[in-house]
């Protein structure tokens, strides 16, 4: 009997290429949850740092004509993160793995999005650039500091949103949060804590600040009324919560009940903790976009909580690997 001839394409496009899904060290546990929710295993790699303090990165798989997707996020220390990641796409490509999805959960030099004092580096392009020439095919990421880091790349960048998951711990934490205020600690976030609010049917309100000079702003005042409401402070993410502490002071001042936090990225540096261990609010959360050891969330008074954004990645990245939307995971 002959066999019907089957052209090339044809034959490459029925079989599949196999999901791999690998991590840097930045943040195993996030790698590791989202590969539990995709039911695939972690894939084996090793990195090393030599005595020169040169790194390398070994696959110990085959990743031939694989969908690679590698996790790294861009915490401490970033520089670290950042060449570890650029050297796994870089080994992926090499060996011949068929697309290469750079996801990173959290891109710290999205701050560095414009030029705003003379002689400077719009690092955000910059990054995005290196992390092309290292040959990712596609970026995942997380709540960038601001929307125009999206149009740093030439290659397709999918944005996801942890809007759903901090709505959704308001509502578990108050009860009746649609009593409550969404409160935007500058006009950069508004447009964020407007679509809170709408999720939460509750109210809104603002911090006006004015920029005194390139690296200090003041609070000015705040516009809407939260006296005698349970208020929810909103924002990216926490650094050292120097703007924090000066947004929970001002809603406290104008009379709020009780005030919760929730950021997409807990970086917590410097003095974080320690501000955040005296601050008077109730609970301050993020996500695990960046990892957050025990000992912080000790040292925090009970204050601290970690979100967990595991299901929301393995989703895009399911939709990502068979080709369906992912604007639909927020619809």
């Amino acid at each position: 009997m002959s066999v019907p001839h089957r052209a090339p394409a044809e034959l490459l496009n029925s079989r599949r290429s196999p999901l791999l899904v690998f991590a840097g060290q930045s943040n195993r546990p996030l790698a590791q949850a989202i590969c539990d929710h995709l039911g695939v295993p972690l894939g084996r790699s090793k990195t090393e740092k030599f005595t020169n303090d040169n790194i390398i990165v070994h696959y110990e798989e085959s990743l031939r004509e694989g969908d690679v997707f590698i996790v790294q996020t861009f915490s401490n220390p970033v520089s670290d993160s950042i060449m570890e990641l650029m050297l796994m796409i870089d080994a992926a490509k090499s060996a011949s793995a068929g697309r290469v999805t750079a996801v990173i959960p959290y891109y710290s030099y999205a701050r560095s999005d414009k030029k705003d004092s003379p002689r400077i580096s719009i690092a955000g392009r910059l990054i995005a650039d290196l992390l092309q020439e290292a040959g990712a095919d596609r970026i995942l990421t997380m709540t960038l500091h601001a929307p125009q880091v999206h149009g740093f790349f030439k290659v397709p960048v999918d944005h996801l949103s942890a809007d759903l998951v901090l709505s959704e711990h308001f509502r578990q934490c108050v009860p009746d949060a649609h009593n409550g205020v969404v409160l935007a600690p500058d006009a950069g976030s508004i447009k964020r804590a407007s679509q809170i609010a709408r999720r939460l049917d509750s109210g809104l309100a603002m911090i006006d600040k004015e920029r005194l000079s390139d690296t200090e702003v003041r609070p000015r005042a705040l516009i809407g009324d939260v006296d005698g409401k349970t208020v929810f402070i909103v924002d990216d993410e926490i650094s050292t919560a120097g703007s924090l502490v000066e947004t929970v002071n001002i809603a406290r001042s104008m009379g709020a009940k009780d005030v919760y936090v929730a950021v997409t990225h807990g970086v917590y540096s410097g003095p974080a903790i320690q501000r955040i261990a005296g601050l008077d609010v109730t609970q301050v959360a993020s996500t695990n976009t960046v990892l957050v050891p025990e000992s912080k969330v000790e040292a925090s008074n009970g204050k601290l909580a970690v979100l967990d954004v595991a299901p929301l990645f393995a989703n895009a990245i399911t939709n990502i690997h068979t080709g369906a939307s992912v604007s639909t995971l927020f619809t």
